[in-house]
């Protein structure tokens, strides 16, 4: 079994899925890719499970009932990890947004000693292309308050594309951890820091999707707002011990 597992959740990815797939397994560096489908109507499953021939021993999927989120969706993706052995974990959508050249940064990084790598747009400058100056703005300023709320000296508290350590996943509680949105992406950072794990950033640059619809909305950003608060004071009453 390879190191090193790629997982991808999918709803409604059927213009980038197979280019995603192909693309990650022309890299250098093994991977093995598990997509987490939600039960996308326009036929992604079925475009995954043809490729499946071809990648027969790499490509995984996890089918799903329906839209559950993406936290659990990820949650879902980590204990399969943990149950096949695999070593480094990445997390990436499969729009483009995060450039699949950037899993061998983040693998890099992982392989040389740090617990989490974050491919992270906001630790040299602010390194996002095609997204409007307004959501740019929510997403740096969301991050800012992440930071000031939690004590974190992470610059991309948002971000979506990382890789654990299998003993980080091992040690966080998937049942204590409450947000499911964006805000998931936040809790596991802040779950990992509060746990003493060495968490880099690695700078990569964040292009918007240019196929498919995005799955961003106001909600999301309301449960990170309050969750992050909520999710600081559960911290007082619990104990980090690895």
């Amino acid at each position: 079994m390879s190191a090193n597992l790629v997982i991808i959740p999918t709803y409604n990815e059927k213009e980038n899925v197979e280019k995603m797939i192909r693309k990650v397994f022309s890299l250098e560096t093994p991977f093995h890719i598990l997509i987490v489908e939600d039960n996308s109507p326009d036929g992604t499953a079925a475009i995954v499970k043809k490729l499946q021939n071809e990648f027969p021993e790499k490509l995984h999927i996890l089918e799903r009932k329906g839209k559950l989120g993406l936290g659990t969706a990820y949650i879902a993706g980590f204990k399969w990890a943990l149950e096949h052995d695999f070593e480094y974990i990445f997390e990436m959508d499969c729009d483009f947004s995060h450039n699949p050249d950037d899993l061998e940064r983040l693998y890099k990084a992982v392989a040389g000693g740090a617990d989490v790598a974050i491919g992270s747009r906001y630790i040299s400058g602010i390194n996002v292309i095609n997204w409007p100056l307004g959501r740019v703005l929510m997403s740096y300023f969301a991050s800012m308050y992440v930071r000031i709320v939690t004590g974190m000296k992470i610059m991309d508290t948002t971000a979506g594309f990382k890789c654990y350590r299998r003993k980080v996943l091992e040690t966080i509680d998937f049942e204590k951890i409450k947000l499911i949105g964006y805000g998931f992406q936040i809790e596991m950072k802040f779950t990992a820091w509060k746990f003493g794990f060495n968490i880099v950033e690695v700078p990569i640059v964040f292009t918007d999707r240019k196929e498919g619809t995005s799955k961003m909305s106001g909600g999301i950003f309301n449960e990170a707002l309050w969750g992050v608060m909520k999710m600081k004071m559960r911290s007082w009453f619990r104990e980090y011990k690895k």
